[in-house]
């Protein structure tokens, strides 16, 4: 095993036969893939039509009526070996079409989920798949791409990146190029590294693939759940121990009628059909029909909220689940952050959770100029990004820190997109967020047009936005719609007092304050 996050970006370049300028040749690339294979996760639950079709038929009770449909044909018994017939046959195909369906809209996802990655190839950035890299590319990364493989860094400008699907880190992790040499560091504290499955919220970099398809992090991981061996559902095991017990009472059956009459002087013929009629008859044809109906019935539910499931015995063993036991962050949350309160001078506003990714009416709330000065000024302040959904009017997703894209977010629903906000109030100088500092400063052009900013008489604003402490150290006074308080200790105990109630219910708190430079 490597240890690539101990070496220098060099020597991981050396290593892997590779330029960390100019990347690999074309031809080198293709030899590479040819010996590595294509940069993809192997799923082994794929089944053909003919496995899924088979699978129907694999169930105790299913292979009884086999039997018994067999039986009644042989015994003349036309009218019967027709009903099992298409009750065996209606029973396969509501498990196959549903299943069927299942497997093509996992493959078609699959296909939808193939990114396309910049690379460094013959000195050239172009375009490819990511399912085309191999080791000793060189991938261009920025804000809002996915990590395409696991990868060594050799380029870091104000890089961030969200691992919370690998590593369970909420908060985006600082990456930067100088090799670590401690070589039993978790996947956590590597902070040259970058992986597969992982995304880049802030800043941009440059990295060397050391890792693809199954060899990453991430498939190792797939390789160790498809190592599980899949066990039989509740519902599947009491369905078999039933099947099995029904065909033993049949069999039993079949022998004391055949037995007593035989004892009672009955024709042989007759005593064997009889004993085989009573025990096709204690079959219970419609049971296995109605079990995948009501089966089928849970999964249509299910995709009407965006749940697909795969094979229909899955719909009844979520419903057995009694606790579940998971990781919190981008599991049983969306990792993403939602601005529930708004602190302003000598008033609080609550607001409603938004729906993911629309654009809903505005709150029921009145916006005061130090209100909108707020929304502004923590949207302005801020490096997540817009991107519109063309297919749908109103729909967006943000992409960056999940902290400052829920101060995007938050804007958005009172009217103030973040793109004309940059279009109206250009940012002409920043300061990056920092661990040291605390807080982010950003310095706007002020159009003239805008009553409420005219009062810092200047044609530039800076906005600051960080931990509440932090601001308190450094401001004078209180904006209040327009009104300037000297900042005392009133104002300050107040303030702390609203920061630690906040913080009290489990809330991220953010400070938003703005100066006008005396020199731009």
């Amino acid at each position: 095993m490597h240890h690539w996050h101990t070496l220098s970006p060099e020597e991981v370049g050396t290593q892997l036969k590779s330029d960390v300028q100019r990347g690999l040749s074309q031809d080198e690339a293709a030899r590479r893939l040819a010996r590595y294979g294509p940069n993809e996760l192997q799923t082994a639950g794929h089944h053909s039509p003919w496995q899924i079709l088979a699978a129907q038929f694999k169930e105790t009770m299913v292979l009884i009526l086999v039997a018994a449909g067999v039986i009644s044909y042989f015994i003349g018994d036309v009218k019967d070996t027709v009903v099992i017939a298409a009750i065996v046959v209606l029973n396969a195909a509501l498990g196959f079409v549903q299943e069927y369906r299942a497997e093509r809209a996992l493959e078609a996802l699959q296909r939808l989920a193939v990114p396309h990655v910049h690379v460094v190839r013959d000195g050239h950035v172009t375009e490819i798949e990511a399912t085309a890299l191999v080791p000793g590319d060189v991938v261009l990364l920025e804000a809002g791409n996915s990590v395409p493989a696991d990868a060594r860094l050799v380029e870091a400008v104000n890089l961030q990146v969200q691992e919370a699907a690998l590593t369970g880190e909420s908060v985006p992790t600082e990456k930067r190029v100088d090799p670590i040499p401690d070589d039993t560091l978790p996947l956590g504290d590597r902070h040259n590294m970058v992986y597969m499955g992982t995304a880049v919220t802030y800043g941009r970099g440059r990295a060397i693939v050391v890792a693809t398809g199954m060899k990453t992090e991430l498939g190792r991981i797939a390789s160790l759940l498809q190592g599980v061996e899949q066990e039989a559902t509740p519902l599947q095991r009491r369905m078999d121990q039933l099947g099995k017990r029904l065909a033993l009472v049949a069999l039993l059956l079949v022998g004391v009628v055949f037995a007593l009459g035989m004892w009672r002087g009955g024709d042989l013929g007759d005593m064997l059909l009889t004993a085989i009629s009573l025990a096709v008859a204690a079959v219970p044809e419609g049971l296995p029909a109605v079990v995948t109906i009501s089966l089928a019935l849970g999964a249509r539910r299910m995709v009407r909220r965006n749940a697909l499931v795969r094979r229909l015995p899955a719909v009844e063993t979520l419903g057995s689940v009694t606790v579940i036991c998971s990781d919190k962050t981008g599991t049983l949350t969306e990792n993403r952050m939602t601005v529930t309160v708004l602190d302003i001078a000598g008033r609080t506003v609550e607001l409603d959770a938004p729906r993911s990714g629309l654009l809903d009416a505005p709150p029921p709330v009145s916006l005061t100029p130090s209100l909108e000065f707020l929304i502004v000024g923590g949207a302005l302040c801020n490096d997540a990004q817009v991107r519109h959904d063309r297919a749908e009017l109103g729909r967006f997703h943000v992409i960056g820190d999940p902290t400052e894209a829920a101060l995007v977010m938050v804007a958005a629903r009172f009217g103030f997109l973040k793109d004309e906000l940059e279009q109206l109030f250009p940012r002409v100088a920043e300061v990056p967020f920092s661990s040291e500092r605390k807080r982010m400063t950003t310095v706007h052009h002020v159009p003239a047009r805008h009553e409420w900013l005219r009062a810092v008489h200047t044609p530039y604003v800076a906005f600051c936005k960080g931990a509440v402490e932090e601001l308190l150290e450094r401001c004078v006074g209180v904006w209040d719609d327009g009104i300037i308080h000297p900042l005392d200790g009133a104002w300050r105990r107040r303030i702390l007092a609203a920061n630690e109630r906040l913080a009290a219910n489990g809330q991220r708190v953010l400070g938003v304050a703005f100066r006008p430079p005396r020199r731009c």
